[in-house]
């Protein structure tokens, strides 16, 4: 698979939900293989390197290649092969509609997201008051 294109609605603002995403605290609660995300500076901008460890203690670095505040938010693998998109939508209920889009310019997805990770995400912000 080249490319992977989800979406969830989750209870709470557009505001509340982007912002749990792009804070790299949050991430290893609703990605469970990641053990722990940072930054290099925030709040984060174009520019700005996402650092993640996985289970085996490998790092992972991204890049912030497209940021909108409650709007878009775009990482690139420091190779520029793997790219990864969430783009957020406001309902008129006060909800969220969240798209993840992860893809490769060259080779197949590795990993590619699932449903429940996005369910995971949705449980986790909700659980927040």
């Amino acid at each position: 698979m080249k490319e992977s294109k989800l979406s969830i609605t989750i209870n709470k603002s557009v505001v509340e939900v982007f912002g749990f995403t792009i804070n790299p605290k949050n991430t290893p609660q609703w990605i469970k293989h990641l053990e722990v995300e940072e930054t290099n500076e925030w709040p984060p901008k174009i520019g700005t390197i996402y650092r993640n460890r996985g289970p085996l203690g490998q790092w992972s670095e991204y890049n912030v290649s497209a940021f909108e505040r409650n709007k878009l938010f775009e990482l690139v693998s420091n190779d520029g092969n793997y790219h990864v998109r969430y783009t957020y939508k406001e309902l008129e209920s006060g909800n969220t509609e969240m798209e993840y889009f992860e893809w490769m310019k060259q080779g197949e997805l590795d990993q590619p997201f699932t449903q429940n990770i996005l369910i995971e995400l949705k449980t986790e912000i909700e659980s927040k008051s």
